[in-house]
């Protein structure tokens, strides 16, 4: 099946790749693939070092019509590199909703493209959620999964809403509702999730928000280690917080 940019695509899913030679499971994405012919899928290139560009270039001349490969010399971050993402995709193709998803696919392909199904004529935003349950794989390190609820806790204080995480890297949109979200760029490298929250809550208003999205536990997430993310950022998280907490109060 050809896809250009005129074709009504089911789904497209953005992944920032930094430095991920060694952690992009290719044959998880082929197999996904050629099984899945009405997804899209936009890599994004944020200034990696090591062979992640000339992976993901012969993943996409492989599968040109399913596969397409962004790529900046200077590192922007990844929200911002989600961000480009959802404006290509957004630009170039007709679709009914869009994703990003963690480039090692903590979350699986397919447990993505599975979420689209709890869409109806309310819900507009649907994201995967690390709760550790009978029946689930999740796997964390004790260290990330407790630094992970004390930020959560005060996420869910700043956003004054009660979300248990935010922070899961798969995430979903309609088409109209992440044109919106993503117009601007985000104060946090890597806590823009909670921007987009706040930006949501804004969009449709407290009185309705809870309507429009939906907390999804996740069958199996798998740490797979290798965080891109510098040991310094968590001093500079803290700074992101007080900014965001600024944001999330504020009534533009």
């Amino acid at each position: 099946m050809n896809i250009s940019p005129s074709t009504k695509m089911h789904l497209c899913i953005v992944i920032p790749c930094y430095n991920e030679e060694k952690g992009l499971a290719i044959q998880e994405y082929v197999h996904f693939v050629e099984n899945n012919p009405t997804v899209l899928i936009c890599f994004v290139n944020d200034s990696s070092t090591d062979a992640t560009l000339e992976i993901l270039e012969g993943l996409k001349n492989k599968y040109p019509e399913h596969v397409k490969v962004l790529s900046y010399k200077k590192n922007r971050g990844k929200a911002e590199a989600i961000r480009s993402g959802v404006h290509f995709c957004n630009e170039n193709y007709t679709f009914d909703y869009l994703a990003y998803l963690d480039a090692d696919l903590a979350t699986s392909l397919e447990e993505c493209a599975a979420m689209t199904s709890n869409f109806n004529n309310k819900i507009t935003f649907v994201f995967g959620s690390r709760i550790r349950r009978i029946g689930a794989v999740i796997e964390r390190s004790p260290f990330r999964f407790f630094a992970g609820r004390i930020i959560a806790t005060i996420i869910s204080h700043i956003l004054k809403l009660n979300v248990y995480d935010t922070q899961c890297g798969c995430k979903v949109f309609t088409k109209t509702l992440a044109e919106e979200v993503f117009k601007k760029p985000f104060v946090s490298k890597w806590l823009f999730d909670v921007e987009l929250f706040d930006r949501i809550i804004k969009f449709y208003g407290r009185e309705v928000v809870l309507e429009k999205m939906l907390e999804v536990p996740l069958l199996r997430w798998v740490d797979r280690g290798d965080s891109k993310v510098k040991a310094t950022y968590f001093l500079k998280l803290w700074v992101d917080l007080y900014l965001i907490n600024k944001i999330c109060n504020s009534n533009n």
